[in-house]
């Protein structure tokens, strides 16, 4: 006894082989270093008993079982000290026992070995791709990890998240591409490496989709007519809510993935780039009652999981289960993962997937005031963290403007990428759409200003930039579902052919829509986002949901950077321009009026002719001017800036608003005009040849600036 604490509470109360134990600590739930052991903690209301089942790392059956008596169990949580273990090769899960009876809910099976819904590292998938032994009885091992990384001085960079310019991106397809000339290709090491890329472009957040836990050989299959092998890539599956992915680690194999992580993490912050995380806490990867029990479903079913009267899955999320969000313990189980990223990996902001599954009561049913997204909402620990939902469920509900907002969250504005894309196709009807797009949607949130929404016209989900106008329909045959999968309401346009072509006119058309849609997208108010590779003319050649490839469908391929640099030159330039110009970014939306006396209300609205916008059926003509005056809602000063589109397929001519006397128009943007001169850099803009008059060309847009 004599090297223990000399504290009574950690002396050993019990013994089994050697081991020696007692009774634990209930809170934190999980497994936490305590002097000369460790605590674990985990909650189940149903079971009958539990046991701690340990591993050595690796190895095929355990080294020790030790079953928690009745004493060790407090309310519904089992708790217990077991006492010098070598927490670097240690593998830890659960066995419980109780009633199988799915048609009350639950489902215990006392023969599975359990993950620890609260593991802050989970083993088994140590490297990406690597063969499964489909005869392991415990194939995700929960983990204990050190909290000692060295963050020095690091912190949330808390950038205005009117500011930001977004980045979505998908750790492995980033640099996996042989192009990426990154050492450690598809890796968090990786993303580091191509930091200096991210400040060329511009950008200052990235948004990584899923770093949870998953299981890449989740229904994983060949195809049958390639016999490629398809795999869950994009990891919309989680395994555990704690743990980043090793597979995405370069040091994954050895066990060093939260380093890793942590590290990309510090650096990108060190170079004015916030960190958001796309989290799933719609569903698991356990599936419905067909699908393996993993973790949650084994430990308590019915507290877990949606479950109809009848005790099947409610399959909001449409994978099979669907989280019970808004039950008080999931729920808390929600807000300490959440904590836990905010305070132990500094990142900056969530995106929610499906987020309309979190406003759900357990039967289902839309909830006026959700107590899980109002507790994210007012948690003091993610007071500075950004909230970001995607507003829709795969039940149906959709929350795009209404979505329960507590006076934090943000949501992807899914309108605007179907009305910006049906203008730039050229729809009749869109012009007042349009108008309202560029404004941060005032139509659709109100009273929530203009940061409400963050604005994309394309997303991981869907067509690429490029393919939105050089396909019209998808071309999902790759993914082995023969063409069922994927959206079929891409509003795109192939500008005259379908997929790749050699004429000249349509692919300087193509890219002609690219730039106007990447103007459009960074002069509007709100939160802009670009997704990975749009900036150079990604193609995924017409697949519009390739979640299935682990190859060059969904890798970056960096020589496009040099194939269309003058398309990523532009898409550089808009980023500059946004970020030079204030009156871009405003967080309260235009009063359409002039209450500093300047001679210009803060935006007004035009036509061909001045103050004489045309937002009749046959429109497609648009303009705006934003005073300079009431940059940042006034509180700043910033040039004047004229905006037109024209997507009709003929030229027009405008007539350009007067400005206050010795200003002058400048361009700063025009992509009616070739490869080359499409754009100025700033301070490089040439005054409008003609003071009055300016012809916008068919399918383009111009940015001018007045100073």
């Amino acid at each position: 006894m004599a090297e223990y604490d000399l504290r009574i509470d950690y002396y050993p109360t019990h013994e089994l082989q050697g081991i020696e134990y007692r009774r634990g600590h209930v809170l934190p739930f999980g497994a936490t270093m305590v002097p000369n052991g460790v605590n674990f903690s985990v909650y189940s209301s149903a079971s009958t008993s539990c046991s701690l089942v340990m591993f050595e790392r690796g190895e095929p059956l355990p080294f020790a079982e030790i079953p928690f008596p009745e004493e060790f169990r407090i309310g519904n949580a089992y708790c217990m000290i077991v006492f010098d273990l070598d927490f670097e090769s240690l593998e830890y899960g659960y066995r419980m026992d109780g009633p199988h009876d799915p048609a009350n809910g639950h489902r215990f099976d006392n023969s599975k070995i359990l993950s620890d819904p609260y593991a802050k590292a989970i083993g088994g998938r140590d490297t990406w791709m690597a063969s499964p032994d489909w005869d392991n009885i415990y194939p995700f091992r929960s983990r204990l990890v050190f909290e000692d990384f060295d963050w020095e001085h690091d912190r949330p960079l808390q950038i205005p998240i009117e500011d930001l310019v977004i980045y979505e991106m998908h750790v492995r397809s980033f640099t996996m591409h042989p192009s990426s000339g990154a050492k450690y290709k598809g890796t968090f090491a990786g993303i580091r490496e191509k930091i200096p890329y991210l400040k060329e472009l511009g950008i200052n957040c990235v948004e990584l989709m899923p770093i949870y836990e998953f299981d890449e050989w989740e229904h994983s299959k060949l195809h049958s007519d390639t016999g490629q092998q398809l795999v869950n890539y994009w990891g919309y599956s989680t395994l555990n809510f704690f743990s980043p992915k090793a597979g995405y680690a370069a040091s994954g194999k050895l066990g060093m993935q939260v380093d890793e992580l942590k590290t990309l993490i510090k650096d990108l912050h060190s170079n004015g780039i916030e960190v958001f995380l796309d989290v799933v806490f719609n569903h698991t990867a356990e599936g419905d009652h067909r699908g393996p029990t993993i973790s949650f479903k084994g430990i308590d079913n019915k507290t877990y999981y949606m479950l109809t009267p009848e005790g099947y899955y409610f399959n909001f999320s449409g994978t099979g289960n669907t989280l019970n969000c808004n039950n008080p313990v999931v729920r808390n189980m929600v807000l300490d993962c959440l904590r836990y990223w905010a305070s132990e990996y500094h990142i900056d902001g969530f995106r929610f997937d499906l987020a309309a599954i979190l406003g759900r009561a357990p039967d289902g049913s839309p909830l006026n005031n959700p107590p899980l997204l109002e507790s994210l909402a007012f948690d003091p620990v993610l007071a500075k963290c950004k909230l970001i939902a995607e507003a829709w469920d795969a039940g149906g509900l959709y929350q795009v403007g209404n979505f329960p907002a507590y006076g934090r969250w943000a949501e992807w504005n899914g309108k605007y990428r179907d009305h910006i894309r049906q203008y730039l196709k050229g729809d009749a009807g869109r012009v007042g759409h349009l108008a309202q797009a560029i404004q941060g949607s005032p139509w659709l949130y109100p009273t929530r200003g203009t940061t409400a929404g963050i604005n994309f016209i394309t997303c991981h989900d869907g067509f690429t930039l490029y393919d939105l106008f050089a396909y019209n329909e998808k071309h999902n045959q790759a993914n082995g579902e023969n063409g069922n999968d994927g959206c079929n309401d891409n509003e795109s346009w192939n500008c005259g052919c379908e997929g790749e072509c050699d004429d000249t006119e349509i692919n300087a058309l193509r890219y002609r829509q690219i730039k106007n849609a990447l103007t459009i997208l960074l002069v509007s108010q709100g939160v802009p986002m670009i997704y990975m590779g749009d900036e150079m003319g990604r193609t995924q050649h017409g697949n519009n949901n390739t979640y299935c490839h682990d190859n060059e469908l969904n890798w970056l391929n960096w020589a496009l950077k040099d194939k269309n640099a003058d398309l990523f030159a532009f898409a550089r330039h808009m980023i500059v321009f946004r970020k030079a110009h204030p009156v871009l970014r405003n967080r309260d939306h235009f009063t359409y009026s002039d209450y500093k006396n300047t001679g210009f209300a803060d935006i007004t609205f035009h036509g061909a002719n001045p103050y004489q916008a045309d937002f009749s059926e046959g429109s497609r003509v648009f303009a705006c001017m934003l005073n300079g005056q009431y940059a940042k809602n006034g509180a700043e000063t910033d040039d004047h800036i004229y905006i037109a589109t024209n997507s009709y397929w003929d030229a027009v001519v405008l007539e350009l608003p007067q400005l206050p006397g010795g200003m002058h128009w400048h361009t700063s943007v025009n992509t009616g005009m070739p490869n080359g001169a499409s754009y100025f850099d700033l301070g490089q803009e040439p005054v409008v040849e003609h003071p009055k008059h300016f012809i916008l060309g068919p399918r383009s847009a111009i940015v001018l600036i007045g100073k």
